[in-house]
């Protein structure tokens, strides 16, 4: 995930769904995985070098489409990409903006996974072109952005149960153009977990701690997330999330971040998902609107 100096809109869906996903493939089931699925390949040692057979791949879990990281893994051997197809957010023009109308817009940034082991995958997100025009007139970058690098651990929960964890250190790398991109690396730790409740809703929880450059850039600053998701069956293979995101720390330039996220995802088969969701902002330093719409693979 980027640090602050980035986007704002693309926190922690640089990336994709978690639950909701999930519950679609398994028609109300939870979190849980359905019983046989995954235990071989869960105890024995799968590895990019010995893939899972495909009649033993568990369900499709992503990252998106809401900011809630999943704490799930990729299954070892195979590779999995999600991305939004488009992602635009504005806010209101503002007196001292000269209503102007700051806008975001990014196209195609995606996020490719390979499952490494049983309970790891390794992660690349790439941003291909965004365009960012702040407040000010003539305040404007264009061009490719920043190179983020994830590893996912899964703690317990993979291959079924109540409950799951992980862990996921990432670092930004400054490839990107224009006076967003960082000049010096920023990374930071995130800590999913998901939780099977009763009726068949799920709940995603996230923690994450950003360090990277500080405003006026002369040293380091950290920025605190906190995601909340709630996801359900709607009908067949598509279900919905309701999600809260929270953003606090010395690296904004506001007491705080905050945006309530709704969506849906429509899983058209085992290995393709397709999600729509609108990201609305409830503080004045969050985006006042942001419509995306993504799709995920994995082979």
């Amino acid at each position: 995930m980027p640090f602050w100096s980035t986007s704002i809109t693309q926190c922690s869906r640089s990336a994709v769904g978690l639950l909701p996903a999930l519950a679609a493939l398994q028609a109300a089931d939870g979190p849980n995985f359905p019983q046989g699925v995954g235990t071989d390949a869960g105890t024995r040692i799968h590895s990019v070098f010995n893939p899972v057979p495909p009649d033993q791949m568990r369900p499709m879990t992503l990252d998106r489409p809401d900011k809630t990281e999943s704490p799930y893994t990729v299954d070892a051997g195979h590779v999995q990409v999600e991305m939004d197809l488009m992602t635009y957010a504005w806010d209101r023009g503002t007196p001292q903006s000269g209503g102007t109308r700051p806008t975001e817009l990014w196209v195609a940034p995606m996020n490719w996974k390979i499952g490494v082991v049983n309970h790891v995958d390794l992660q690349c997100i790439l941003r291909p072109y965004q365009r960012l025009r702040g407040p000010s007139p003539g305040d404007t970058v264009s061009g490719a952005g920043d190179v983020t690098g994830r590893l996912k651990i899964n703690c317990w929960g993979d291959f079924g149960g109540p409950t799951a964890l992980a862990v996921m250190p990432f670092i930004t790398v400054p490839s990107g153009a224009g006076t967003e991109s960082p000049r010096r690396p920023a990374g930071g730790i995130i800590v999913p977990f998901a939780l099977e409740l009763p009726g068949a809703w799920s709940l995603g929880l996230m923690t994450e701690a950003d360090l990277g450059n500080s405003n006026d850039g002369t040293g380091v600053a950290a920025v605190f997330v906190h995601t909340a998701t709630v996801g359900h069956v709607i009908a067949g293979p598509v279900s919905g999330y309701l999600e809260f995101f929270s953003a606090v720390g010395p690296g904004l330039d506001s007491p705080w971040v905050g945006t309530v996220d709704v969506g849906v995802t429509w899983a058209i088969n085992d290995n393709w998902i397709l999600d729509l969701g609108f990201n609305i902002g409830v503080t004045a330093e969050a985006p006042d609107y942001n419509p995306f719409l993504g799709i995920s693979h994995r082979f």
